[in-house]
């Protein structure tokens, strides 16, 4: 990345969508923001230029992106994948029950879960499902093979959907409510209803106790490297190593952006080692991991009090999008 500018906030261009965002994306060259009152809102140039409705009348509760499609998952029962062009697909129709967690990847894969359930579609359509021990919470897919990490009670359950054989199980006493994946497979960290993370290394099951959070934590992101987990939840981005083969053990974290405010989300940039975080008080930082640098993405005033809710990098790196819980967005031109 080439030398900032002092200042990033006169480079924010914002809009009003009226509707606390969840999720943003760019999808192919489309910035897209996925709606909890069920609409998937395209933008460009500080202007809405298409909204498509993806769940009629009803409540998006999870989303995921890859980098063709936004999958949201909502009280209707369905999944709805949403391309670039503004057309929704219907996965699936769960009748009657709630979505609890998706997750995606770019080879046309996706999964979904509700309650026990858990149902993983391959990219040519063919779908498994699987009685999880418990309700799954998270879901993410392994970056390469078909595989899955289910986050549920007590633990995260590896699964080969096209496999006859068992789940693996990384167990660890308690209530896991996401899971993550480094890029190489190696690590599953999962956040915790206890306020805390846990990760293992999966060739030994080795346990990774990772604690001290004041809340719960919401928001993960990789470095592009691998070697950083960054992490939401405290008031301060708390960023964990994972370059070596023994990933955090024994290793205290890095803290960014500290502020007198909650760490709602975090976002590594694709290709550098900054960081951009946002805050439940609607700041957002962007912050370099080598000496702690910070440059100001965006300062409300106090009265407004709109947490970051939504916080994405464009895959090229020019572009950061955010969203808050009072349905501001913006997109954030970065310098080259």
């Amino acid at each position: 990345m080439a030398d900032i500018e002092a200042s990033l906030t006169t480079r924010v261009t914002q809009i009003s969508l009226g509707a606390h965002v969840l999720a943003a994306a760019v999808l192919e060259s489309a910035c897209v923001y996925a709606l909890a009152d069920g609409a998937i809102v395209f933008v460009e140039g500080g202007r809405e230029i298409r909204r498509a409705i993806a769940h009629p009348d009803a409540t998006i509760l999870v989303v995921c992106a890859d980098s063709r499609r936004l999958v949201t998952g909502g009280d209707d029962g369905r999944i709805i994948a949403t391309d670039a062009a503004g057309r929704c697909e219907e996965i699936s129709h769960e009748r009657g029950k709630w979505i609890d967690a998706v997750a995606s990847r770019a080879d046309g894969a996706v999964a979904w879960s509700f309650g026990k359930e858990v149902r993983a579609r391959d990219a040519k359509g063919a779908i498994r499902t699987l009685a999880a021990p418990s309700s799954v919470r998270g879901l993410a897919f392994f970056a390469k093979g078909y595989r899955l990490a289910l986050a549920h009670y007590n633990g995260v359950s590896l699964w080969f959907p096209n496999a006859t054989a068992v789940p693996e199980t990384l167990e660890w006493r308690g209530s896991h409510l996401g899971v993550t994946l480094s890029a190489d497979g190696r690590f599953a960290v999962s956040s915790m209803q206890e306020s805390a993370l846990h990760g293992w290394r999966i060739a030994d099951r080795k346990n990774m106790r990772m604690t001290g959070y004041p809340s719960k934590t919401r928001s993960f992101s990789w470095s592009h490297d691998g070697d950083w987990l960054a992490t939401s939840g405290a008031e301060a981005c708390i960023i964990w190593p994972f370059a070596s083969k023994d990933g955090p053990m024994g290793t205290a974290p890095r803290e960014l952006g500290a502020r007198p405010a909650r760490v709602s989300q975090v976002a590594f940039h694709p290709k550098s080692s900054h960081v951009a975080v946002g805050y439940d008080d609607g700041w957002i930082l962007l912050c370099r991991l080598g000496d702690g640098a910070e440059l100001v993405v965006r300062s409300p005033p106090p009265e407004t009090k709109q947490g970051v809710s939504a916080l994405s990098w464009s895959g090229s790196g020019d572009l950061l999008l955010f969203g808050t819980m009072d349905g501001t967005a913006g997109v954030l031109d970065m310098p080259s």
